[in-house]
């Protein structure tokens, strides 16, 4: 009977509907940035966009370093970054549009006045909404995805990276168009330096909450979800409202209040990474007998530094070659322990179950026969001794 390659479960499997939702935000991203083009002469817009793209790699590997334990699937992050970039920021800010113009009309404000209402109580509710919608989408088609509040805030930050990116376009257009190039350098540093985790943070909330609804079953999911979106739209319109009306003393208050919220998710991510370890060390011993985990895998897999080391000394003592197969050993580990967790939480039925563990096992073999063994140390090793700089201190 043929079989599966058992690295299919660690695998990156975009669908065709995944390919289409693609397409579909790369279109709304070139419609958004054609306005941004009519609105102002092209090299003004080049150059907002070279300034708008400028901190997105810093700011991607700084979001993607929480990703480390059990990296997402590629094409995931891509859609939520990309989703941001486009559906999101091009409908918001239709939206937006015509809500200020609204907001004009009905209420005889000055344009200055209606944009800071606006901005306070419209675009939270708006962006918040768009940017929260592809969460809702992994909740209800990547559900598996979302094994903790971690996955939350990497998929949740993805799309808001990707809208503030796009809108940071906009702004900087705006800002060389109206102010010249002093006006541009203040907004510059206002939006690029001090706030570029502004969106990312404000859609954390979601994310957490999504994550959380994710593990649940019953009307307890519906109020995560809702608390985690008011505490979206909150944060953004205290954000706003501050910056609209409270000058200096309250742009101080937003970004202390951005602060706390940073240190609280960071947190968080610490917190859900200790569960994560506590997954491997319950779920992990049982499989001892398959030979496939020791104790000093366990040792080994129980924090970053160790599994770092561990990669280390596969590269060094069998290449490329070796690095992969610790690293694939790592994660199908890690993916198994979560894996049980979602079992016991009926997250997935017996056959789905007995399924992705053959698979995870497999997996584990294939990585471990890629395993370098120095000679030096074959003995050792054959008595289930860990070799020298495997994981140093665990249990020989």
């Amino acid at each position: 009977m043929a079989t599966r390659d058992p690295r299919w479960v660690l695998k990156d499997r975009p669908s065709f509907a995944l390919i289409i939702g693609l397409v579909l935000t790369g279109v709304c991203a070139l419609v958004s940035f054609s306005f941004d083009v009519l609105n102002g002469a092209p090299v003004q817009f080049f150059i907002a966009l070279m300034l708008a793209l400028a901190p997105v790699p810093l700011l991607l590997a700084a979001v993607l370093a929480l990703d480390r334990m059990e990296p997402e699937p590629r094409s995931n992050l891509i859609f939520a970054f990309a989703w941001g970039a486009g559906v999101a920021v091009l409908v918001a800010g239709l939206i937006n549009y015509l809500n200020l113009h609204y907001i004009i009309d009905t209420a005889k404000l000055s344009e200055a006045s209606a944009r800071n209402v606006a901005a306070t109580f419209g675009a939270p509710v708006v962006e918040e909404t768009m940017k929260g919608l592809v969460l809702l989408g992994l909740l209800r088609f990547r559900r598996a995805e979302l094994d903790g509040p971690t996955d939350g805030i990497i998929y949740a930050s993805m799309v808001g990276l990707g809208f503030a990116m796009s809108e940071n376009v906009s702004y900087y257009l705006a800002a060389l168009s109206n102010s010249g190039v002093k006006g541009l350098a203040v907004t510059v540093v206002l939006r690029g330096i001090l706030s570029p985790l502004a969106h990312p943070l404000f859609s954390s909330m979601i994310g957490v909450a999504v994550a959380y609804a994710a593990r649940r079953e019953g009307p307890e999911r519906v109020f995560y979800i809702l608390a985690g979106w008011s505490g979206a739209m909150i944060l953004h319109g205290l954000w706003n409202g501050l910056a609209s009306y409270g000058g200096f003393p309250g742009l101080v208050v937003a970004y202390l209040a951005l602060l706390a919220v940073l240190i609280v998710l960071i947190g968080v991510v610490f917190k859900d990474r200790r569960r994560i370890v506590a997954l491997i060390q319950r779920y992990l011993p049982p499989y001892e007998p398959t030979k496939l985990v020791t104790q000093a895998d366990i040792y080994m897999l129980s924090t970053f530094p160790r599994r770092r080391q561990a990669r280390q000394w596969a590269k060094a003592h069998g290449g490329k070659r070796g690095l992969r197969a610790m690293r694939d050993y790592q994660l199908a580990a890690t993916e198994l322990g979560l894996l049980h967790e979602r079992a016991a939480r009926h997250m997935v039925d017996e056959q789905g179950f007995h399924e992705e563990q053959r698979a995870l096992l497999e997996c584990m073999s294939t990585a471990r026969a890629d395993f370098p063994v120095p000679t030096a140390h074959a003995r050792s090793v054959a008595r289930g001794t860990p070799p020298p700089g495997y994981a140093p201190g665990a249990p020989g």
